[in-house]
């Protein structure tokens, strides 16, 4: 069995993988990994895993990581199964790496948009012919709750609400349709960019906000809430089969 570990800000998301199956997910805080990780393995006969990690491991936390599972530690040098063509390949997230790895296993000979709607929403391209081309950063669906929150001296605090109509009639329906209304139009308005420079387009949505988004999006799309711990697992067989 594989051990997949996506390390976020706060959160922690790991998947056990027997083959291609997912037997198992766990979410915990970051603070946990170490005590989580170590039950996980002793129920788990686990014989592979990788880490990534957008947030920082403290010297101590990836010590004793190496020691209990000897993982592959994703970064810029880790062998993935697609050319990255990223003009600062370095800078590339693990999240994109890993998103990119699981569009190409998935999707195989199909131009891919990866559309991962989280804390930020970030958009991957990958060509028919497995390169990756890069994408687009911006704010997600809580970051713009919070700025117009911030940095503004009256404006509320609001969670996410389905629109009902787009016209907003008091100050909290105008900053949800500002909101939601302008991810989703901002989300198809980038897609039909894409198709209209390749029309033979698959678009993936993935991330925190999958289900919440994919009411609200006209465009066609494939909802993988679970698409970067794919991509990671294929990161990992791909390195398995090469090594």
């Amino acid at each position: 069995m594989n051990l997949i570990i996506d390390v976020g800000n706060t959160r922690v998301k790991v998947a056990v993988f027997e083959l291609d199956t997912v037997k198992e997910i766990f979410v915990f805080d970051k603070a946990e990994i170490l005590s989580e990780v170590k039950k996980i393995i002793s129920i788990f006969s686990i014989t592979s895993s990788i880490v990534s990690s957008v947030a920082h491991f403290t010297e101590e936390e990836r010590q004793e990581i190496a020691e209990l599972l000897n993982p592959i530690f994703l970064d810029s040098t880790t062998n993935v199964p697609f050319k990255n063509n990223y003009k600062t390949p370095k800078t590339l997230g693990v999240d994109r790496i890993a998103l990119a790895s699981a569009a190409v296993n998935k999707y195989p000979n199909k131009n891919v948009l990866v559309i991962d709607a989280g804390t930020c929403i970030t958009y991957d391209f990958i060509t028919k012919k497995g390169e990756y081309l890069g994408g687009a950063i911006s704010p997600g669906i809580q970051m713009r709750y919070k700025a117009l929150h911030e940095f503004t001296a009256k404006l509320p605090l609001l969670e996410p609400n389905e629109l009902q109509n787009f016209i907003g009639v008091d100050t909290n329906t105008s900053i949800h349709s500002g909101v939601i209304n302008g991810v989703s139009n901002e989300i198809d308005g980038i897609i039909k960019q894409y198709q209209k420079k390749y029309q033979e387009l698959t678009v993936v949505l993935t991330g925190g906000d999958t289900y919440f988004l994919s009411k609200q999006l006209k465009s066609v799309i494939f909802a993988h809430p679970n698409f970067v711990l794919e991509g990671l697992h294929t990161i990992l067989i791909h390195n398995l089969a090469n090594d």
